[in-house]
């Protein structure tokens, strides 16, 4: 079966997939701009959710390598604000592994969409990480540290300022110079939804009243956090892939710990800021992916077979079904 036959003629995003570092397949559809037409690139610059949490893990592996900072570090001793009811002892593997018990300031398990956050607090208020304390820090534990898996959004915005207070830097100005850069990632940032840099497209929500589409910028984060909301092409996630494999971020027994199940709860795998997914042959495929209010995202790394499989939408398109379908013919 041909690759383009299993992508939906309605799909509206781009795709790229990679073997042994070399392209098998490019493409964008859809429009970056819908009143203005302005069509998506292979290289636009996508909005993709919570897929930012993956680098904010290696930026905490690369100083947890440069013994900067450990593992088994607890919260208490890394940052410098009154955590409240917030356990002290939580560990920043626990973070990383979504088993700390932090107060999530977006519990999926209550809240339906991410939107449901600024009814009370403008999003236009969040343009840091520390701007996002108030949504949680007054809220008690939601279990004991270790406990248990529960994906957790406040664990990398903790680990966000955790990097800002070991280096001194903004976290995206960090994550800038010691993953993107290196890396030729020269698409990929933290941008405000007021000063978009060029080639980024707009994520639309369908109104099922107007029946009409609306832009997001009301709905998410006004920049990306520790939690995620990062920019970035699916060129520049091929090149991310490549240098993380190969042991340029970090070295390849970090990448072998970070790509190793660090916490489950039944059929959900994860490990240091990726989801591992178990396939028919007992492997595990690493994979990051994101999803806000007209965004969804998804890339994979098929370790055997060399491959990686990214897929993003400006619409919200199912990415996840599409990424199952390419996988299932390559």
């Amino acid at each position: 079966m041909k690759i383009e036959n299993v992508i939906d003629k309605d799909f509206r995003g781009a795709i790229s997939i990679k073997k042994n570092k070399e392209s098998v397949f490019q493409n964008a559809y859809g429009y970056a701009d819908l009143p203005n037409e302005i069509r998506n690139e292979i290289n636009t610059r996508f909005a993709t959710a919570s897929a930012g949490k993956v680098f904010v893990a290696v930026g905490i592996l690369k100083l947890v390598e440069e013994e900067k900072l450990s593992l088994d570090d607890t919260i208490g001793g890394l940052v410098d604000f009154d955590l409240n009811k917030i356990d002290k002892s939580i560990t920043v593997k626990q973070l990383l592994n979504h088993t700390s018990g932090i107060p999530d300031y977006f519990d999926e398990s209550i809240m339906d969409e991410y939107d449901e956050l600024w009814i009370d607090f403008p999003n236009y208020k969040i343009r840091k990480s520390s701007d996002l304390l108030p949504l949680f820090i007054d809220k008690p534990m939601m279990y004991g540290p270790g406990d248990r898996f529960k994906y957790n959004n406040t664990g990398f915005v903790v680990l966000g300022l955790i990097i800002e207070k070991v280096t001194g830097l903004p976290f995206d100005t960090y994550l800038k110079e010691q993953i993107f850069d290196p890396c030729g990632m020269l698409d990929t940032g933290y941008y405000e939804l007021d000063r978009l840099p060029a080639r980024c497209a707009n994520a639309y929500i369908f109104d099922e009243v107007r029946k009409e589409f609306y832009t997001n910028i009301y709905s998410v984060d006004v920049k990306g956090t520790g939690a995620g909301g990062a920019f970035t092409t699916v060129l520049d996630i091929d090149k991310f892939w490549e240098n993380l494999i190969d042991g340029k971020l970090v070295s390849k027994s970090m990448v072998e710990q970070m790509l190793t199940v660090q916490s489950s709860d039944d059929d959900t795998f994860y490990g240091y800021g990726i989801w591992l997914s178990k396939n028919d042959e007992d492997r595990y495929i690493p994979y990051f992916q994101g999803s806000d209010p007209g965004v969804s995202f998804i890339s994979s790394y098929d370790i055997k077979n060399k491959t990686s499989i990214t897929i993003a939408s400006n619409f919200g398109d199912n990415v996840w079904k599409l990424r199952r379908e390419l996988g299932s013919i390559l």
